[in-house]
């Protein structure tokens, strides 16, 4: 694996090759900026903003580069989505994207690119979420300055979006008890606190906020995350725990959904 440092600056150069006079910028996100980066847990987010719509050859052309530095990346590689410059400013929610990339779709691309490249595009909740940490946190790596780019996203779009990335926890917890038993922890610490946290944070601002019976399963979580510890997890108190969460973040949509009505 290269060094981050050296694997992002590598990026930076081939994107500014690849995009020219189109790019405006590229962003990074996540727990790359918020001090938990694990080598064997996290991935390297990015948003790649541009001025105007690519070719289908540009897109292929990147989406090469891209898959190059995901091999030379961490273990879950790189995430990053290309969006154009218009709907970041003023902010569109659900936000359109002109090409996404993880390490998840690496098969798809390798078996039918051509594919790839024309229907991965559309709108992305994910990206409220993503820009309010750009926002907040950000690191511009390259291109115009974030405040200059980013408009704020409202906060009813950014709870949107990270509810609708926990909203089925209660059922898909015991898959995956690391990511939810943290994200959980993340999503309520905004609701009721307004705080923008990354995972490492949502679990021990849980630690000090939540009953006092889920704190081995929130710090089991954190060891996982941080320390990429085996880890043998209650499944009966981790659905309780994504029960009692919901339970609690749903007064707050219900709440919404009404004064919407």
């Amino acid at each position: 694996m290269l060094q981050i440092n050296t694997l992002i600056n590598g990026f930076v150069e081939r994107s500014k090759e690849i995009l020219r006079d189109d790019l405006v910028g590229i962003y990074l996100h996540g727990s790359s900026v918020m001090g938990c980066f694990n080598p064997q847990k996290s991935d390297i987010d990015l948003i790649i903003v541009v001025d105007r719509p690519l070719s289908d050859p540009v897109k292929r052309a990147y989406l090469d580069m891209v898959v190059e530095f995901n091999e030379l990346g961490p273990e879950k590689g790189i995430e990053m989505s290309i969006v154009l410059r218009d709907v970041c400013r003023p902010f569109v929610y659900p936000t359109p994207y002109e090409l996404h990339f993880s390490a998840g779709h690496l098969e798809w691309y390798e078996e039918d690119p051509e594919e790839y490249v024309r229907e991965m595009n559309g709108t992305d909740k994910d990206l409220a979420a993503h820009f309010t940490i750009i926002n907040k946190r950000g690191k511009c790596l390259y291109g115009a300055p974030i405040d200059e780019v980013f408009a704020e996203v409202p906060a009813a779009d950014y709870m949107d979006s990270i509810w609708y990335d926990v909203e089925g926890a209660a059922e898909e917890i015991t898959e995956y008890p690391m990511y939810l038993t943290l994200n959980l922890a993340r999503v309520l610490a905004y609701n009721e606190e307004g705080l923008v946290l990354s995972k490492k944070e949502g679990g021990e601002w849980a630690l000090e906020h939540l009953p006092a019976e889920y704190r081995p399963l929130i710090a089991d979580a954190m060891r996982e995350y941080s320390e990429s510890a085996e880890i043998v997890y209650d499944d009966v108190l981790a659905k309780r725990y994504a029960e009692y969460v919901i339970k609690r973040l749903k007064r707050y949509v219900e709440t919404e959904d009404k004064e919407e009505a």
